[in-house]
């Protein structure tokens, strides 16, 4: 059986809206508390105006009252890896620590490759950067 956040993840994935580029991403999150929130790519004929899988699970992640992201796992397609994006890094960034870990997945829910935050995003700027 696959652990809950790879599966919500590969839930969210097959209801990505991706008619222009066929790439189809889930991600999945837990916050502070141990609930999972997840979330798809979503496209636009307009294409600066689609979202990517990571804002979208974040989106459910703070409208649930959670206020931090303690691990994560993305899904794209295939068995290719498909870590986050560098916009949604930085949106990561927001409500996470560089040492959490994101799980990137093939699409049955197989690990591909294990990152924390801060391998992917070294010198980040953060909340902390503000004070």
């Amino acid at each position: 059986m696959k652990d809950a956040l790879i599966t919500a993840a590969m839930e969210a994935r097959v209801r990505a809206h991706a008619p222009y580029s066929k790439f189809y991403v889930g991600a999945a999150m837990r916050d502070e508390n141990g609930s999972i929130h997840s979330g798809c790519n979503i496209e636009n004929a307009a294409y600066p105006q689609g979202w990517c899988a990571e804002p979208s699970a974040i989106s459910h992640l703070i409208m649930a009252g959670g206020k931090s992201i303690t691990e994560i796992v993305v899904i794209g397609n295939g068995t290719d890896l498909c870590t986050p994006c560098g916009g949604c890094r930085q949106k990561i960034r927001e409500f996470a620590a560089g040492d959490i870990k994101i799980h990137c997945c093939t699409e049955d829910g197989d690990l591909i490759r294990t990152f924390t935050l801060n391998e992917l995003l070294p010198f980040s700027f953060g909340p902390e950067n503000l004070k």
